[in-house]
């Protein structure tokens, strides 16, 4: 409870509900609403690969620069953990990235972007909350809010999210619900202040998301094992309030940025739909089903989204086609697909600038579910966009320069 009022007290203060470029925290400060100067990489080590090794990869993002679209520099961790997601706190001095498998949480010194500094491994987070899979990093006023997908005593997907201070210190635990319809499971986490809610959506836990994808879909009984809700939070008390059905695993949530929406989207990754979460007319939460992303029988697998600022249009990467799409959300009811082009042989996470005009893609999906081969490609695509096209400008190829597998990314400028 006392935890619970101390959040209560800060998120009283006046903050602005602002995104980020564009899908970070709305506590994030100094946004980025002009030219991005570097894209930080968090990247999986391979064995035999470099030093085999996680590492945060630093790369210059400035058409102006005269390391544009090269590696600028390398932090490796000491371990290879799974590394998946990472986040910024709000003061977007440090950088906190975690391992799924591993249980380990590296904060970045992001002073100096253009070479990051290790300042922190925090080691307890399975010993204070029984949770395991550090996924998504949320920042808070003055705290880090963190999702995770499993938890240490079964390896299944019953889980909840964390609370630590800047400072690296425990706080708090929420478990996720497993009543009133609840699953227990766990996986992105977005906040709309301005309506006191907290989302959050459902994955799978370790013993799914370290198995070999081509071995986990013969499974049946495994394959049942997937979140199939969200859950409607009451942000001030940190307490659940609903618990929505939204069938195969909704991973990232969105809400529109642009001010006096009040809508979220999300993408199902076993049943390539669009997930539309909004309040009814009695103010109650509602998730509908608005669109389908590809050919769902052919399970594309919606794997990130990225909304514009302006809340009018979304990316959408699907890993197994290796497509990048684009919706129109003019009318977030009904969100039609305006464009696709295939961007890798398999492609993960995208980002994009504030003024939607450069978009970035990485390919690793999880060490266990990249795809062998040829089709292991392991890179970072940068594109400029016009609205019509997407124009390659540059890549990085991971594999070549022996860093890894890409996975999440965050921007960074100079001081101006």
């Amino acid at each position: 409870m006392k935890n619970a009022i101390c959040i209560s007290f800060m998120l009283g203060l006046a903050l602005p509900a602002l995104g980020d470029e564009t899908c970070n925290s709305p506590y994030t400060t100094a946004l980025i609403k002009g030219q991005e100067d570097y894209v930080h990489v968090w990247t999986l080590g391979v064995k035999d690969l470099g030093d085999g090794q996680d590492k945060l990869v630093t790369i210059g993002a400035n058409p102006k620069s005269k390391d544009y679209g090269k590696v600028v520099s390398s932090v490796s961790v000491g371990s290879r953990g799974e590394a998946h997601h990472m986040g910024f706190t709000d003061d977007r001095r440090y950088l906190w990235a975690g391992g799924l498998s591993d249980n380990l949480i590296h904060v970045f010194d992001v002073a100096n972007p253009e070479k990051p500094r290790l300042v922190r491994t925090i080691k307890n987070l399975g010993e204070k909350t029984g949770y395991l899979g550090p996924h998504t990093f949320y920042a808070m006023p003055g705290r880090m809010l963190i999702g995770t997908l499993s938890n240490t005593k079964d390896k299944g997907g019953v889980t909840g999210m964390a609370v630590y201070n800047n400072k690296g210190d425990f706080v708090a635990k929420y478990d996720m619900p497993t009543d009133k319809g609840g699953d227990g499971y766990g996986y992105d986490i977005a906040i709309n202040p301005a309506k006191n809610v907290l989302l959050t959506s459902s994955f799978a836990g370790y013993n799914n998301y370290m198995r070999p994808l081509g071995e986990l879909i013969k499974d049946a009984e495994a394959m049942k094992k997937f979140g199939n809700t969200m859950v409607v939070w009451d942000l001030k008390a940190m307490k659940p309030k609903q618990v929505l059905a939204v069938p195969g695993a909704p991973l990232e949530v969105r809400w529109s940025l642009k001010s006096g929406d009040n809508w979220a989207i999300t993408a199902a990754a076993l049943t390539s739909k669009l997930w539309l979460v909004k309040q009814d007319a009695k103010g109650e939460w509602v998730a509908k089903d608005v669109g389908t992303i590809g050919d769902p029988s052919k399970i594309p697998l919606p794997v990130d989204i990225s909304i514009t600022a302006d809340g009018k249009g979304l990316w959408v990467n699907t890993f197994m086609d290796g497509k990048t799409r684009y919706f129109d959300l003019t009318n977030p009811e009904q969100p039609k697909q305006t464009y696709e082009k295939v961007t890798g042989k398999q492609v993960n996470m995208i980002s994009q600038s504030w003024d939607g005009k450069r978009v970035y893609v990485t390919s690793s999906l999880l060490e266990n579910w990249d795809k062998g081969g040829a089709d292991n490609e392991q890179f970072v695509r940068a594109f400029n966009w016009d609205g019509k096209e997407l124009k390659p400008a540059f890549e990085v190829d991971f594999a070549k320069e022996k860093l890894g597998r890409a996975h999440h990314m965050k921007f960074t400028a100079k001081a101006r």
